[in-house]
């Protein structure tokens, strides 16, 4: 069996086909595919065949995870949810892991702290729902212990912020379902009713 050719993928410009005997047979991204050091003309044996069709699925899950992680900051927990949904085995998704680690896109101790201080940002969400969120992302209770802990925004102001800011809306000039959202943003009830009669 002879390579001969290898073409660069049209929809995936950083991929390139390899064809074995005039037919399709794997596909690699170019970094792969310059460490594997093929040529057109090159002869495979049917085991290195195989072995190079299991690269190029190896390549493609870590070219999809490389994917994943750049569309937003990650947390080890919701990789590995999302190996399982690709159906990864064991060895793939430990490997990918560690791969994404050394590069520095997998760090659970910076995405925590991360989300903490854009939650803050973005919207009023109490620290509860915050370490309840962390915890749905399989983040460890230590982690957003430190995260929470770093964190100098205190949910008190938090809370008349939010509450000043809702009633402007006519809908939540209903003291109930003006309560209900704040409840629903992680906000204790006690707390809740204190706000309300301060504002």
């Amino acid at each position: 069996m002879n390579i001969t050719a290898v073409k660069q993928q049209e929809r995936l410009k950083g991929r390139y086909s390899v064809y074995i005997d005039g037919k399709y047979a794997f596909s690699l991204s170019a970094d792969t595919l310059l460490s594997t050091k093929l040529t057109v003309g090159q002869e495979l044996d049917a085991a290195a065949l195989k072995a190079y069709k299991r690269l190029s699925q190896d390549d493609k899950a870590y070219s999809l995870a490389l994917a994943y992680v750049a569309r937003r900051m990650r947390s080890e927990g919701e990789l590995r949810d999302y190996f399982r949904r690709k159906g990864y085995d064991a060895p793939l998704s430990e490997q990918l892991l560690q791969k994404l680690t050394e590069l520095g896109l997998v760090d659970d101790a910076k995405f925590s702290d991360a989300w903490v201080r854009n939650r803050r940002l973005l919207r009023g969400t109490s620290t509860r729902r915050l370490r309840q969120e962390l915890r749905a992302k399989h983040v460890a209770d230590d982690t957003i212990r430190q995260s929470l802990a770093t964190d100098e925004v205190d949910d008190q102001a938090v809370l008349r912020e939010l509450v000043a800011k809702k009633r402007r809306q006519t809908r939540y000039r209903d003291d109930q379902k003006l309560m209900q959202y704040l409840a629903r943003q992680g906000f204790g009830y006690d707390d809740i009713r204190q706000a309300l009669g301060q504002i």
